[in-house]
């Protein structure tokens, strides 16, 4: 029996077909065509994997945190004096946009799953973009 090995050449088509979603040659696609990079929704699908990472790597220090409550009680108390600078409060309001962007962005998926769609899904997509800046916009102004 012949051996086949795994080659740059197929390390290549691998990487096409999971950045492009199918097979490319010569630098064109095969089996179908690359996503619109600046399509509203694919900017949504994206705007709701990165909030949903940097939430990710928000909960270890949250946690972290809240374990000072715990165990060190006067270190706490000196975070939370730290938390009172205007540059904290614009952080939280970040974080609160990310909140609020992940949870809008879950529910269009959600949406998506169980619901017909016409073409107001970019109207959807956008409107849950607004609703998360004004969410966390009154986050922000109750904070200052």
């Amino acid at each position: 029996a012949k051996r086949r090995y795994f080659t740059a050449v197929h390390m290549v088509a691998l990487f096409d077909f999971v950045i492009y979603g199918g097979a490319r040659c010569n630098g064109r696609d095969i089996a179908m065509k690359a996503p619109a990079r600046a399509h509203p929704l694919w900017l949504a699908f994206m705007l709701h994997r990165l909030s949903g990472l940097a939430l990710a790597l928000f909960l270890p220090a949250h946690f972290w945190l809240l374990s000072l409550a715990l165990t060190q009680p006067q270190r706490l108390d000196s975070f939370l004096q730290f938390a009172e600078n205007p540059i904290v409060k614009i952080a939280e309001f970040g974080l609160v946009l990310l909140l609020s962007v992940h949870i809008f962005g879950g529910l269009r998926l959600l949406a998506l799953e169980f619901m017909p769609w016409s073409h107001s899904q970019k109207t959807l997509a956008a409107g849950a973009v607004g609703l998360s800046l004004f969410i966390s916009t009154i986050f922000l102004l109750q904070a200052l």
